[in-house]
């Protein structure tokens, strides 16, 4: 049982909730956090599910927000109960809005109270949530039963994909202070689908930390062309795929890294082999961040051939490409989404139609051979990557939503302490 004998702070303070804390691929969400401490913001992290992946980025060690795991699957009945009759008991105001959740589903509700439990006595001051699915449900249930305010954040799958709830997003929209969506396209998106429940959407990018990825400039770079992502058909990797056959069909040398991992490998590979493209096409599974920066540094071109999935899923926008774009690495993606926000067509980068290897290899070949192209278009791209995508800047406006008040407080410099509450 974790001791809540916390008094409610002078300050505000943020509950960060997540499905899932750490994961391997939402570097995005860390620096978010990293930006907030940095402003001297109080956060802490609630974790709606244990983490199911076997390594973690180097960067996760910088954050000192503590971690809560909260119940999800309990095991009897009498858990369940019990947990509620513990939280009503401590807060009267979580019993008087009880009633509030008959509807929804336990393992939420379970989550929800834990946290507004948690939240009511030590002070949090608002929930802002990644991603408008299972952990919005969580803040927003936390929101109800508390009386504290949260936000969400929506970014691709979570609105895209076949399987979203739209009547349980719709209520979060309603009853958020703000959702914040990373691009226009998004933000679009939202408000022509759900109309007046979308009038809160804002537009807020997922920013980096520039001085992680200083430009370095192309020249003398061997002719590697770099893809780095899940191996997962919105990923577009067998597009690559066609489009180094038809580069390799008309004699270039280059060659070819994938960095990633997914359920698409064993395709991909045999599409490679069935290319004749063995020698040429490398994959290298999934890395840490410092050797993918690594690869981004030593690569002539970094491709996205992102497409629209069978499912209606597709990329928000990739951070990796932004990596890219800061690092001075020129790029080649397609017009899905949010892209054309940060590739501007033979501005910042080119683009080229989704599922068509032809364009793609044109592209690719245009960087490889075009040295001038190359060297204007990434420095064209770091500008627009300082202006439109830096964390400092844009964690800045999420606090503004956040209705943060006062975190000119230095946070407390330590080890974050993981705890499960019940």
């Amino acid at each position: 049982m974790l001791d809540q004998t916390n008094l409610k702070a002078d300050v505000d303070r943020i509950g960060y909730v997540v499905k899932r804390y750490p994961r391997y691929s939402e570097t995005f969400i860390v620096n978010e956090i990293l930006s907030h401490e940095s402003a001297g913001l109080p956060i802490e992290i609630f974790s709606a599910r244990p983490p199911v992946d076997t390594h973690f980025q180097d960067l996760i060690s910088l954050v000192r927000a503590p971690v809560h795991y909260l119940p999800a699957n309990l095991s009897k009945a009498s858990d369940f109960w019990r947990l509620l009759s513990n939280a009503s008991a401590s807060h009267p105001v979580i019993a008087s809005r009880l009633h509030r959740m008959l509807k929804h589903d336990p393992a939420d509700v379970a989550a929800a109270v834990a946290l507004a439990n948690h939240a009511v006595a030590s002070g949090i001051t608002h929930f802002h949530a990644h991603f408008a699915t299972s952990a919005s449900n969580v803040a927003w249930l936390a929101s109800e039963l508390s009386g504290i305010p949260f936000t969400m954040t929506a970014h691709a799958k979570d609105i895209f994909h076949d399987s979203v709830d739209q009547e349980s997003l719709v209520a979060k929209l309603k009853s958020a202070r703000a959702t914040v969506t990373v691009s226009d396209f998004n933000m679009n998106y939202l408000q022509q689908r759900y109309g007046d429940a979308a009038d809160r959407v804002v537009r807020i990018y997922n920013g980096l930390n520039l001085d992680e990825f200083p430009y370095c400039p192309g020249a003398g770079r061997r002719p590697i062309i770099l893809a780095v992502g899940r191996l997962v058909e919105k990923k577009g990797f067998d597009v690559l795929v066609d489009a180094c056959a038809i580069l390799a069909k008309r004699g270039l040398e280059f060659s070819c890294q994938v960095i990633g991992d997914g359920g698409e490998a064993e395709f991909l590979r045999s599409r490679v082999s069935e290319s004749g493209l063995d020698r040429r096409v490398e994959f290298l599974g999934p890395q840490p961040q410092e050797l993918v920066k690594k690869a981004l540094r030593n690569a002539a071109i970094f491709a996205a051939p992102c497409v629209q999935g069978s499912d209606g899923n597709r990329d928000g926008l990739p951070t990796v490409l932004l990596e890219a774009m800061a690092i001075g690495t020129p790029c080649v993606s397609t017009p899905v989404t949010g892209i054309p926000e940060a590739v501007r067509h033979n501005d910042t980068g080119l683009l080229v139609p989704e599922r068509d290897p032809h364009a793609l290899a044109n592209a690719l070949q245009k960087l490889l051979s075009d040295s001038e192209t190359s060297r204007r278009l990434a420095e064209a791209a770091r500008r627009h990557i300082e202006s439109e995508f830096d964390i400092q800047r844009n964690a800045l406006m999420l606090r503004q939503l956040f209705g943060v008040t006062n975190h000119q407080q230095k946070c407390s410099v330590g080890h974050p302490v993981d705890t499960v509450l019940v």
